[in-house]
C-alpha cells in the first residue's frame, strides 16, 4: 500500500513551476453507444478527445508572468506533471502538448494572504509515461 510520501513537480516547458496551489486535469473521451434494430449496444461511435486543465498559482510565482504572456500572445506551451520523489502515483509523467490559455483569472487582492492566479487551459495532445 502506498504511503503517499510522493511529491509531484510541474514544469512549464523545461522550467519548474513552484509552488503550485492546485492542478486539475480533465480528459474527455466522447463515446456514444451504437444500437441496431436487432440488438442494443452493438458498438460505439468515438468522438473527439479533449484535454483541459486548470492550474492555480500564487500570483507572485514567476510562472504567472510566463502564462500571462502566453495567454496574451497566444503562444503554445508544454506542461509536464511528474513524480519528483517517491513512487506512489500510477504514472511517471503526464505531458500536455500544444497548450493554450483559454482563460486567465487573477484573484482579489486582500490584506492578508497571497493572491492566487487561475489559468484554464486546453491541450492539443497528452502523453503519459508509465513506470517500468
Amino acid at each position: 500500500m502506498p504511503d503517499w510520501n510522493t511529491k509531484l513537480s510541474v514544469k512549464l516547458g523545461t522550467a519548474p513551476v513552484s509552488p503550485v496551489t492546485s492542478f486539475t486535469p480533465t480528459f474527455t473521451t466522447a463515446q456514444t453507444p451504437l444500437h441496431s434494430i436487432e440488438a442494443d449496444n452493438v458498438g460505439s461511435i468515438q468522438g473527439a478527445t479533449t484535454y483541459t486543465f486548470v492550474i492555480v498559482l500564487p500570483a507572485n510565482s514567476a510562472a504567472v508572468a510566463t502564462l500571462t504572456a502566453n495567454a496574451i500572445t497566444r503562444t503554445p506551451f508544454t506542461l509536464t506533471v511528474s513524480e519528483d520523489s517517491g513512487t506512489d502515483w500510477a504514472f511517471k509523467s503526464l505531458t500536455f502538448d500544444g497548450c493554450q490559455v483559454t482563460q486567465a483569472q487573477p484573484s482579489t487582492i486582500t490584506v492578508d494572504g497571497i493572491p492566487q492566479s487561475t489559468f484554464t487551459c486546453l491541450a492539443l495532445g497528452a502523453t503519459v509515461e508509465l513506470p517500468s
